[in-house]
């Protein structure tokens, strides 16, 4: 039996700040389908070069009260990231919160404005330990 990842799909309230939320992260719109008769959007967001595995942004035109306050339910999206400390410096300077900072040099966990929590991950071994992350406590839920 052959299985292949299509892609990851959640649901968001507003599709233009969860867009820009996910282009932080370095992920460009691949494709779109807008339907009239539906009334929504399907957008998907991929890293350069890794198109073949993106997420896909469900966006409701009416609005979606059903979505939950908090999405632990869902899990979470992970990425690797070449130097966890950058990004999550550029996260933070663009208003993110780092709701676990990486304080180890290899873990980190945001949240999308639709409260989805996304890993960063250290790709290959650890960072060495730095302030101010090292020292820098949790905030919220991860």
């Amino acid at each position: 039996m052959g299985l292949r990842y299509l892609h990851t799909m959640i649901r968001v309230k507003d599709l233009e700040k969860s867009m820009a939320f996910f282009e932080l992260l370095g992920l460009k719109e691949t494709r779109r389908y807008d339907s009239e008769a539906g009334r929504f959007s399907l957008i998907f967001m991929a890293p350069p070069g890794q198109e073949d595995r993106p997420i896909e942004l469900t966006h409701n035109w009416d609005g979606d009260d059903a979505l939950p306050s908090d999405s632990r339910h869902f899990g979470h999206l992970a990425y690797g990231v070449d130097n966890i400390y950058e990004v999550c410096q550029h996260l933070q300077d663009n208003g993110v919160v780092i709701n676990r900072p990486p304080r180890d040099g290899r873990m980190a966990f945001v949240r999308s404005p639709d409260n989805i929590s996304v890993e960063l991950l250290q790709n290959g071994d650890a960072l060495e330990a730095a302030e101010p992350w090292a020292s820098m406590e949790s905030t919220g839920h991860w």
